[in-house]
């Protein structure tokens, strides 16, 4: 057990650090090409950071562990809302932009409702996942219409957090440094992901519990940590615009590209295990539409909610333990 132990955090400690690679290599190549930061915030970042997700999702589906890649979907998104949203309000109370309640929160309660509709019958087959990543290609030309109508704050906050190259003449020497970070980041992420996947495996089996459990909790916990990053330390620094918008990105994402491109990978689609049906992907989808009485009430969630949120969580994860184990 030790072993597979030692095999999971290794390849959790090397899949956090290729990914803050690619998103560090994706977001300055993506600056010094002129995208907008809006755009890169909630696409290049979100991508970046979930990223995790992705690999940890095709290596399983892969190796024929459908059901951790499904699991590790439905607890990261229950883990970005609850526990590190939570976390972030409990530190600091949490003001939300207009563009945050508009456009995130219904796409992410949209997102979770389809992903909730589609496992009814046990299975997430090839359409499906077509299904999903076109609604992410929508989603993201959504992201890309309202970049015009991005605020001068939110341009500061992003320069701040993710600087570009300040002369002309060594633009093209940052743009080969970014590259190679993000090739490196991918090359990085891949790799990490199989010695994750095959230690959190090799852990449900010695635990005699189920992919599903072992994707809820331990990958779950795992992949959401560049996001848990991300947002406490943005809000320690108090410039959480982009740090908030990529977690509701990331869910999104999850869902829409993460798990539709996942389903892509297997001939038979992914296995949806009884228990995800009926409680983890309810229990993600409720979570995501309570958000909007808590998102909509004075525009920010209060210390008081996001300590409900916390324990919210921590109630689910004693219910995993006990009725799963």
């Amino acid at each position: 057990m030790i072993s597979a132990i030692g095999q999971c955090a290794g390849g959790l400690l090397v899949l956090i650090l290729g990914a803050e690679f690619l998103t560090r290599g994706g977001t300055m190549l993506a600056r010094q090409f002129g995208i907008p930061p809006i755009i890169i915030g909630l696409t290049v970042v979100a991508l970046g950071t979930s990223t995790p997700e992705l690999a940890v999702g095709i290596d399983a589906a892969l190796t024929g562990n459908g059901a951790l890649a499904v699991g590790n979907i439905a607890g990261t998104n229950t883990v970005n809302v609850l526990l590190i949203l939570g976390l972030s309000a409990m530190i600091r109370p949490l003001a939300l932009h207009v563009q945050t309640i508009r456009m995130d929160l219904p796409v992410m309660i949209v997102a979770a409702v389809l992903m909730l509709l589609m496992t009814l019958d046990g299975t997430l087959s090839r359409l499906d996942g077509a299904i999903l990543v076109l609604a992410g290609i929508v989603y993201t030309v959504m992201v890309v219409w309202t970049a015009q109508h991005e605020s001068r704050a939110v341009r500061v906050e992003f320069a701040k957090e993710y600087r570009g190259p300040k002369r002309t003449e060594r633009k093209r020497r940052e743009t080969v440094s970014s590259a190679t970070l993000l090739a490196a980041g991918i090359v990085i992420v891949v790799v990490a992901a199989d010695w994750f996947v095959d230690g959190a495996v090799s852990l449900a089996r010695i635990w005699g519990v189920s992919d599903a459990f072992i994707g809820l909790t331990i990958v779950a916990i795992g992949t959401s940590a560049p996001e848990l990053v991300t947002t406490v330390l943005s809000t320690l620094k108090n410039s959480r615009d982009i740090a908030i918008g990529n977690l509701l990105g990331s869910s999104v994402y999850n869902i829409f590209i993460i798990l539709g491109v996942t389903c892509l990978v297997p001939s038979g689609g992914l296995p949806v295990t009884p228990y995800l049906v009926r409680v983890d992907i309810p229990v993600m989808a409720v979570v995501a539409v309570v958000c909007v009485p808590v998102f909509v009430s004075g525009r920010e969630v209060s210390r008081l909610e996001g300590a409900c949120f916390v324990g919210a969580y921590v109630a689910y994860l004693f219910y995993l333990v006990m009725a799963r184990t």
